[in-house]
């Protein structure tokens, strides 16, 4: 039995939803059951801007080994561009 685990975080951004881009001011990270992937328990992010309602909403459901992937590649570029002077 796993315990649902939430933390949310400041972000900024764009996502791009049903009705065309928004901006993104937070993400909701969880360790939970997904509504949608085949998975018993799933790493979820609803990237969102709550001012905007309901629409203003991107979501995905990794599994853990997935989501670990995407954070390590994620962690990855960054560091190639900071290398390259793209980041200040």
């Amino acid at each position: 039995m796993c315990t649902m685990i939430v933390q949310q975080v400041k972000i900024e951004g764009s996502g791009k939803g049903k009705s065309g881009w928004f901006k993104l001011e937070q993400a909701h990270v969880s360790y939970d059951h997904p509504f949608n992937a085949p998975l018993d328990h799933a790493l979820n992010i609803d990237f969102v801007n709550e001012a905007q309602g309901p629409g203003a909403r991107v979501a995905v459901e990794l599994s853990a080994e997935a989501a670990r992937a995407l954070a390590d590649t994620i962690l990855s570029v960054l560091e190639q561009a900071e290398a390259g002077g793209h980041i200040s």
